[in-house]
C-alpha cells in the first residue's frame, strides 16, 4: 500500500527541490568520482532509504527511512519508530547509526555516508556529528525542523570542527510524496477529507 501511494504522490509537482532548499546537489568526492556517477549512486541508495520509509508507513509511523553506506555497501538501516518504541529519539537516523555501529563494532562511522528521506532534525544532526559520518544526503528539506541548513544549521561550522558534506534534494519529490500520502491517509482514516464543509447560512 505504501509503495502504491508513494508512486502516485511522486508524480505530483512539489516545491521541495534542491534549488529551493539552498543546498546544492552532489559534488565529486575526494575519491574523484564524477558528478554523474555520484548522482547515480545517491539516487540508488536514496531509493533504499525510501524502502525503509515504506516500512514505517505500513506501521502507521511517519514515513522516514535511512541507510548508511561505507565503501559502497549498506551497513546500517533504520526507519522511524517513535510510536512503536514509545521513544522520542527513535528516528530513522538514530536507529541506522546504531545498526551501522554494531556492524562495524565501532561507534566511529568515518568514511560513511548517511542517506535519509527527510532532512535530519537538530537531534539527528548532532548524532551525525558525534558519530563522525563524513557525508549526509537527504531527500526532502524539512521547513519546520531541518537541522542541516533549511531551518537551522547544526552541521556547518560546528563546534566540533568536523567537516561533513551535505547534499540535499536527492529524489526530493518521491521523498516528500510518501510523507504527503501518509498524512492524507491519516486524515481519511479520521474521516477528514481535507475539504471544508459548506457553511450553514444564519437564519
Amino acid at each position: 500500500m505504501a509503495e502504491d501511494l508513494q508512486k502516485k504522490m511522486a508524480n505530483q509537482n512539489v516545491s521541495a527541490i534542491a534549488g529551493e532548499s539552498g543546498v546544492s546537489l552532489a559534488h565529486p568526492g575526494e575519491s574523484g568520482m564524477s558528478l554523474k556517477a555520484q548522482r547515480v549512486d545517491d539516487e540508488r541508495f536514496m531509493r533504499m532509504a525510501l524502502r525503509e520509509a515504506s516500512k514505517a508507513f505500513d506501521m502507521k509511523e511517519i514515513p522516514i527511512g535511512c541507510v548508511i553506506v561505507k565503501d559502497g555497501v549498506v551497513i546500517g538501516k533504520g526507519y522511524n519508530q517513535v510510536e512503536t518504541m514509545r521513544d522520542a529519539t527513535a528516528h530513522a537516523e538514530i536507529i541506522a547509526i546504531g545498526t551501522a555501529a554494531g556492524k562495524l563494532e565501532n561507534w566511529r562511522l568515518d568514511g560513511c555516508t548517511l542517506y535519509v528521506t527527510l532532512e535530519p532534525c537538530p537531534m539527528c544532526a548532532g548524532a551525525i556529528l558525534n558519530s563522525r559520518v563524513d557525508r549526509v544526503v537527504y531527500g526532502s528539506p524539512d521547513t519546520r525542523f531541518g537541522g542541516c541548513g533549511t531551518t537551522i544549521d547544526v552541521i556547518t561550522g560546528n563546534a566540533l570542527k568536523r567537516a561533513v558534506q551535505v547534499t540535499g534534494g536527492v529524489l526530493a519529490d518521491e521523498c516528500l510524496g510518501i510523507l504527503k500520502a501518509f498524512f492524507q491517509q491519516m486524515r481519511l482514516e479520521k474521516g477528514d477529507t481535507g475539504k471544508k464543509a459548506p457553511s450553514t447560512p444564519l437564519i
